[in-house]
C-alpha cells in the first residue's frame, strides 16, 4: 500500500514538473511575447525575462523589436522618359507594436518586403533617368 502511494506521488510530482517546464518561457531583451489564449489576444504583451503561460491553452509568439535590414530584389522598371533601368535597394524597419504585427498581418516581414518592392517600382515610374542617376 505504501509503495503504491509513493509511486502515485512520484507520478503526480513528475507530471507537475512537466507542466511547469511546458509553461516556462524566456523572452529575450530585444523581443516581446504576444500571448494568444485559445486564439484570443491577451491584453498584456510579455516583456523581456522569465514568463509563464498556461500549457496547451496559450500560444506565445515572439516578435523581434530590433531594427531589421532586408534586401529588396532588383526591380526592372521603365522611367518616365521610357528608359529601362534595374534598381535594387535595402530597407530598414522596426516593429513598434508587437500585438498589431501578429494579429493584423499574416506575415509582416513578407508584407514589408512586398510594399517596398511596389513602392520602388512606383518611384522608378515617376522619375526621369537623370533624377535616378
Amino acid at each position: 500500500m505504501v509503495e503504491e502511494l509513493v509511486t502515485a506521488g512520484a507520478v503526480v510530482a513528475s507530471a507537475g514538473v512537466v507542466c511547469l517546464l511546458a509553461a516556462a518561457r524566456v523572452v529575450k531583451q530585444y523581443e516581446r511575447g504576444v500571448v494568444l489564449r485559445l486564439g484570443r489576444l491577451q491584453r498584456a504583451v510579455r516583456g523581456p525575462g522569465f514568463t509563464m503561460i498556461v500549457p496547451f491553452v496559450d500560444r506565445m509568439r515572439r516578435v523581434n523589436m530590433q531594427i531589421v535590414t532586408m534586401p529588396v530584389p532588383a526591380q526592372d522598371g521603365i522611367t518616365r522618359d521610357n528608359v529601362t533601368v534595374r534598381v535594387d535597394a535595402v530597407i530598414y524597419f522596426k516593429v513598434v507594436d508587437a500585438a498589431e504585427a501578429v494579429v493584423q498581418v499574416e506575415d509582416y516581414r513578407f508584407a514589408v518586403s512586398q510594399m517596398a518592392q511596389t513602392s520602388l517600382r512606383s518611384i522608378i515610374g515617376k522619375s526621369d533617368l537623370d533624377d535616378l542617376l
